[in-house]
């Protein structure tokens, strides 16, 4: 594996484990094994190497999101699959919550999300209402935009308190 390659794995497994903000310099390189100017060679910086890993796990996250999203089922087992994501892959979703907050420094970030999002309402919106691509753009971007809403909301409980988030049932039923 050459140098580059190793820097991005590092950079991965710093994001998952230390997230955004408290990744160093030092961890990249004890994690990649490679050198600090390597950093500089290869990404210019810390950040840069950072957000192209932010990037690709961004896009992971969405990928697996997405693949739950699939397969059409009534909303109750819609939201579980949703939870059992969560549950299975609780730090690719804390990066992502993370990334909003960097996104507010970061213009690359907040375009990367932005897009995501703009992906999820899409998804969301023919997962949960049904609206396809012939349907009246508005009523995609306002169902899809209500049930990301419902997404982070459900996402946020289940990432911070597990033992009171709503089961897939309860968040279903309420209306």
């Amino acid at each position: 594996m050459n140098t580059k390659d190793k820097l991005l794995r590092a950079a991965r497994e710093c994001l998952l484990t230390k997230g955004y903000a408290h990744t160093t310099v030092r961890d990249l390189v004890a994690a990649s094994g490679a050198n600090q100017a390597s950093i500089n060679y290869h990404f210019g910086s810390k950040e840069q190497l950072l957000t192209r890993s932010l990037r690709d796990l961004n896009t992971e996250w969405g990928e697996l999101l997405f693949a739950v999203l699939q397969e059409p089922d009534d909303e109750e087992t819609l939201w579980g699959r949703i939870i059992d994501s969560i549950q299975a892959n609780r730090s690719l979703w804390f990066v992502n919550f993370e990334s909003v907050a960097s996104s507010r420094q970061d213009g690359e970030i907040r375009k990367m999300i932005a897009s995501g999002q703009e992906i999820a309402r899409v998804s969301l919106a023919h997962a949960f209402a049904g609206l396809g691509p012939g349907s009246d753009p508005d009523e995609v971007q306002a169902a899809g935009s209500r049930y990301f809403a419902l997404l982070v909301g459900l996402a946020a409980q289940w990432l911070t308190d597990p033992d009171h988030a709503p089961t897939a049932e309860q968040f279903a039923r309420s209306r």
